[in-house]
């Protein structure tokens, strides 16, 4: 779950300082800013679009201090369906992950693998961990993963980078290509006023296109270093080599009981699957289920009730910190609305765009997704400041509200694991790889991927995604 917090890593100011100042510039926005309006009309999404040709200057209502100091206030209120669905379902996928379910699926799939199959360790949990990103949402807890990873693959003959990559290559592409993640494309599709988790299929297609990239990548290099370990960006520093197979089979047992949890998660799953689809569930339902999937994983553990407790007590003292930037993120949203300059701010985005090609349009929105990410590394506070222009933005420029939210996708997930301000430096320091080091590797990656990404973009374009 990508709620991770890194300003005590980085010189950077902390998330809620940006955030507050963001909230004053647009305060101070609304008094130079000209108001304006679009009209709207119902569109094929359930919220109501606005109608490209029909912006015209309405009355200026800009805001005061008391708008400012009230905005936390008015921004949680605002977001309390999304605040309470996290603080449900965020600790309940926290109780299966305290099952050390992850650890002991990981562990046994690696020590099944034999010898010749080595290489195929890494698409084969490149697409495992993206999986359980895309659906479950995990992310900071798949970092404890990393010195394992890490260790596996110089034992393999490879180095810390094809270690790492493999937790960081699955979360980020996870996220970017995410099917059923609750927390990124659930929030993003309802603010856009799409229905929930609709068009995944297209999604699917395009984790799949990413990852395999990925793993593409990252075998080449394994297989380089393997023949020759002077090509190694690393080569030269000394690493720990320990064993796979008994040894981390011993030490991560898949147990009956966690194989009755991935039974359970089996099961929630695809009863969420089926509720969309047939029942056209949503928040109220899908907190139902998580909370079952976190109740029973506990239960079936043998956990007396007060430990459920207390892990889904610390759980939630985890998820408050987000809460609170999408309340901060929700103000700046409410802020410049209420001020009648949001529809203004949208107008002047389709000058220039306007004059381009719907496709060339469609890119540009990747692009600014990726950069607003190093700002707002927060996937959910990222989602809230910004869907609320991309999705209007998207009707102006005549693309899909679905296509607004794939691009929002892939500029927060694989970003994450670039920028100094997101995950790297905390990735970085799990492997005990150099930032320098790891961004020398990764950056001609992230460039291939992004070229997949600008592909896909284009496709849904053709298709009418």
């Amino acid at each position: 779950m990508h709620v991770d917090d890194n300003a005590h890593i980085t010189d950077i100011p902390h998330v809620y300082t940006i955030l507050f100042l963001v909230i004053i510039l647009c305060s101070l926005a609304t008094w130079l800013v000209p108001a304006g309006r679009y009209e709207r009309a119902e569109g094929r999404t359930s919220s109501y679009e606005i109608v490209p040709g029909t912006y015209r200057p309405v009355e200026p209502s800009p805001a005061n201090m008391a708008d400012v100091l009230t905005t936390v206030y008015r921004g949680m209120v605002s977001a309390g369906d999304v605040v309470f669905f996290l603080f449900i379902t965020f600790p309940s996928i926290a109780i299966v992950a305290a099952t050390g379910v992850f650890h002991a699926l990981i562990a046994k799939t690696l020590a099944l693998l034999r010898e010749g199959a080595r290489i195929w360790v890494i698409p084969l949990f490149i697409f495992m961990i993206g999986m359980a990103s895309s659906t479950l949402s995990v992310f900071e807890e798949m970092f404890a993963f990393i010195p394992l990873f890490v260790g596996v693959s110089i034992s393999m003959g490879y180095d810390a980078l094809v270690g790492m990559s493999i937790v960081a290559l699955g979360i980020g592409i996870g996220y970017s290509g995410a099917c059923l993640n609750p927390f990124t494309v659930g929030i993003a599709q309802q603010i856009a006023g799409l229905e929930l988790f609709s068009g995944a299929g297209y999604r699917i297609f395009c984790h799949i296109a990413m990852a395999a990239a990925a793993s593409a990548y990252v075998m080449l290099y394994a297989a380089r270093i393997a023949k020759d370990p002077s090509k190694s960006l690393l080569h030269g520093v000394k690493g720990k080599k320990p064993g796979i197979g008994k040894k981390i089979n011993a030490e991560y047992p898949l147990t009956m009981r966690h194989i009755f949890v991935l039974l359970v998660l089996v099961f929630g799953i695809g009863s969420i699957v089926w509720g969309i689809i047939h029942r056209g569930w949503f928040f109220e339902q899908l907190t139902a289920i998580y909370l079952f999937i976190g109740i029973a994983s506990g239960l079936i553990m043998g956990w007396p009730p007060d430990r459920i407790s207390h892990v889904w007590a610390e759980s939630a003292k985890e998820i408050t910190s987000t809460c609170l930037k999408i309340a901060l993120a929700k103000g700046v949203v409410l802020i410049l609305n209420d001020a009648a300059i949001l529809d203004t701010l949208v107008y002047w985005l389709t000058l220039p765009l306007s004059k381009m090609p719907r496709w060339a349009a469609a890119e540009a929105m990747l692009a600014i997704q990726t950069l607003i990410n190093f700002f707002v590394p927060s996937g959910l506070g990222q989602v809230v400041v910004s869907m609320p222009i991309m999705a209007p933005l998207a009707d102006a420029l005549g693309i899909s509200r679905q296509t607004a939210v794939l691009a929002f996708q892939f500029g927060d997930g694989l970003s994450n694991i670039l920028w100094i301000t997101g995950s790297m430096p905390v990735i970085c320091s799990f492997a005990k790889v150099s930032p320098r080091k790891w961004m020398r590797w990764f950056l001609p990656l992230f460039a291939l991927i992004y070229a997949v990404q600008s592909l896909c973009m284009a496709g849904a374009l053709v298709i009418g995604y």
